[in-house]
């Protein structure tokens, strides 16, 4: 689909409200409001250009390819881009504190570290900049009727407030209200699932120079199987750190008091414990509980053509693919190029909007999931760092025909689904091609054997016996 902004019959005259002003939320309204519509833009919060401090998530955002497309939509790509920090690889830290990288592709293919609140706010700048776009903070939804076309919101007073729109787009995050409350008209099928792990955010702070402690050009994990920690670099100095684990782990090290705490890190991350600061990281341990994480799919994503769910409202994802964010900044390329197709008549791009959007956004849900079992588990695997290699020398082999997983995730805008169906097809031909090889040798000295030019007793002194064998990787 072509990305740009349809001429001709744009029926722009309609008014169209956003509900939640994050980061798909303020996406979409500048984008809605490029097109020439009117856009009134309700955020539960206040202006968070204006707090101090932020409540919410604050785990850092991975900035890639399709994330890089929406912002590139609306004129703000430059600007988020020049302030983000370049990862090229994941850096592995083993257990006895030697390292290695992993890179994510080629040479100049690399994630951003950015700035989940600059970037919300420089969004939600450029919404304001537009004379289409009328912003209002502190204005919480409380129920919405669709065939009226009328919303009621609650301020920063108490009062309701009730508005009008033709269509409203629901940008309103995981836990959506306007989702529930379109559940209530709507034959919507709706699954929310927690993960048994959760999350913590701890802080490692410069030097006492401002600099970094580790080296800024990778995304830093320490895997341990059942948990694992992440570190992505902020601009300033210092580093943001997020421990996944089990809840029960969680609670135990909280029973165990602040002795616990670092008994456990001295265990299982000895080496960032003078990084985070044995004090800093006790009190910030003590102080926090474990975060949840959920996955929402839900289907349709639309109603009639008067309302529409986008972002975390539609296909809320774990953390574990660094593709939440760029999956719901995305979401509005896909509206945009719609609209285009459909010349802005929402009866049409609404209904075509979940049939093209869902099973990608499901899928994605799916490989998130799957993520944090490569992330935690698989890269201390030696067979995954094998198949790394493989995968490597056949996309350089083959660049076109052959495409590993995480690049056609994070380094194209090939949908999902599509990337799920190329990697089981070229599963099947990388594995069945290893079995062939694995095979070769035994085939070699059956063939021997029968020809009398080895015995078993040669064979079994040489490889021992042949249920005992194993591939390297095993």
């Amino acid at each position: 689909m072509a990305n740009g902004y349809a001429g001709g019959d744009c029926r722009t005259n309609k008014r169209v409200a956003v509900v939640g002003g994050g980061l798909v939320g303020a996406l979409q309204a500048c984008s809605l409001a490029k097109r020439g519509f009117s856009v009134d833009l309700y955020e539960a919060r206040d202006d968070i250009r204006l707090l101090e401090h932020v409540p919410g998530r604050s785990i850092n955002l991975a900035l890639s390819v399709r994330g890089r497309a929406a912002l590139r939509m609306v004129d703000v790509e430059e600007e988020v881009v020049s302030t983000g920090i370049k990862m090229p690889s994941r850096l592995i830290h083993d257990l006895d504190g030697s390292t290695k990288a992993l890179p994510y592709g080629t040479s100049d293919q690399y994630i951003l570290s950015v700035d989940r609140r600059k970037l919300n706010e420089s969004l939600l700048t450029t919404a304001e900049a537009n004379p289409k776009v009328k912003i209002h903070f502190s204005h919480k939804l409380k129920k919405i009727h669709l065939e009226k076309g009328e919303a009621v919101f609650q301020d920063a007073s108490n009062n309701e407030v009730v508005v009008s729109a033709d269509v409203f787009f629901g940008c309103d995050g995981a836990y959506s209200a306007m989702r529930s409350q379109m559940m209530r008209t709507n034959h919507m099928n709706f699954n929310q699932t927690y993960i048994p792990h959760g999350y913590m955010e701890l802080n490692m702070p410069p030097t006492e120079d401002g600099k970094h402690r580790m080296p800024t050009n990778h995304l830093h994990i320490w895997p341990r199987d059942e948990f694992m920690m992440i570190a992505l670099p902020n601009q300033g100095g210092s580093f943001t750190v997020t421990l996944f684990m089990p809840f029960h782990n969680f609670d135990e090290v909280h029973a165990g008091g602040e002795k616990a705490v670092l008994e456990f890190f001295n265990t299982y991350f000895p080496d960032s414990v003078p990084l985070l600061g044995e004090e800093g990281l006790v009190d910030t341990f003590m102080k926090s509980k474990g975060l949840p994480m959920v996955s929402v799919k839900c289907n349709p994503y639309h109603y009639k053509d008067k309302a529409v769910i986008m972002g975390d409202a539609a296909h809320a994802m774990v953390p574990f693919y660094g593709q939440g964010m760029n999956c719901g900044l995305e979401d509005c390329v896909v509206m945009s190029e719609l609209m285009d197709m459909y010349n802005n008549d929402f009866s049409k791009v609404l209904p075509a909007y979940t049939v093209h959007r869902n099973p990608d956004a499901e899928a994605m849900c799916d490989l998130a999931v799957y993520n944090y079992t490569e992330m935690r588990h698989l890269v201390n695997s030696r067979y995954f760092l094998f198949r790394k290699k493989v995968d490597n020398l056949l996309h350089w082999l083959m660049p076109n025909s052959y495409v590993p997983l995480y690049t056609m995730v994070t380094f194209s805008r090939r949908r999902y689904h599509e990337v799920i169906k190329k990697k089981r097809r070229q599963d099947k031909f990388v594995d069945g091609g290893l079995a062939v090889l694995a095979a070769m040798p035994l085939v070699a000295i059956a063939i021997a054997a029968r020809q009398n030019m080895l015995d078993y007793t040669k064979i079994t002194s040489l490889f021992g016996s042949i249920e005992g064998l194993r591939l390297p990787w095993e």
